[in-house]
């Protein structure tokens, strides 16, 4: 008994210093400077700090050092997103997508699932490729993908990141521009279907979620010039004119 006191006294101990680092927005105006401030912005919506999910959604908060979260509690706010009742939102740049999570609707509501909600809807302007991220990346309303296939413990990689990073804004809304480690053996099918093995790489492909259909750019130096060059092609449909044009035995890029 006197464990479950000292542990019950710890948790709240440990909550309430959590609570301190979670910003309060308090007003319409703050809330908008905190959403454009970011790539990935997350807001609690919780009329009280005794609601549903509040405790968790702190307690997830705190381990996502990498997103920006807030707690909100105004319903001028509130009515500003179209939020009724007690709901985490997420809001992103990348594909300008809100996702929301309506707490009473949410059958279990604990910090590690709201950890993997936020994990998996964490899509940037360049996402990383992995499990969690998928779920995001593939769940989106934009569903062209333009990866950058790369071994990031090569020498040019960081530099080929920079530029993909850099053009990644100009096509926001119409792509989605993915990070492939082609390092990580996790990754080995991606390569596999673009026809790809470790030693081709830095390669630049565009995958078409909708269509099922994928592209590779031609084997050069990869500039931010011909990176655009190449999307701005698929996105006016001449990309796409050309695998019709192709016979099977042109199609050996891919």
């Amino acid at each position: 008994m006197m464990f479950l006191i000292v542990f019950s006294v710890l948790s709240v101990c440990v909550t309430a210093g959590d609570l301190e680092n979670v910003l309060k927005l308090k007003d319409v105006p703050a809330a908008e400077a905190f959403i454009n401030s970011t790539e990935v912005a997350v807001i609690g919506f919780f009329e009280t700090e005794a609601a549903r999910g509040y405790q968790e959604f702190v307690s997830a908060a705190t381990q996502m050092k990498t997103l920006s979260v807030a707690l909100c509690s105004e319903k001028q706010v509130w009515a500003k997103y179209g939020i009724a009742s007690d709901t985490i939102s997420i809001f992103r740049k990348a594909d300008l997508h809100q996702e929301h999570l309506n707490l009473s609707e949410a059958k279990k509501v604990d910090a590690d699932g709201l950890v993997r909600f936020m994990t998996m809807n964490n899509v940037r302007y360049v996402t990383e490729y992995n499990q969690a991220s998928a779920v995001g990346l593939f769940q989106s309303e934009v569903k062209t993908h333009v990866l950058l296939l790369a071994d990031r413990g090569r020498a040019d990689s960081d530099p080929l990141q920079e530029r993909f990073r850099d053009l990644a804004p100009k096509y926001t809304g119409k792509m989605l521009f993915v990070l492939v480690n082609g390092s990580e053996k996790s990754n080995a099918r991606v390569l596999e279907y673009f026809g790809l093995k470790s030693h081709d790489l830095p390669r630049i492909g565009i995958y078409d979620g909708t269509l099922d259909k994928k592209w590779l750019m031609p084997s050069d130096e990869i500039t931010t010039e011909r990176v655009q060059t190449f999307c701005d092609s698929f996105l006016a449909g001449e990309l796409q004119k050309q695998k019709e044009a192709e016979t099977p035995e042109d199609k050996t890029e891919l």
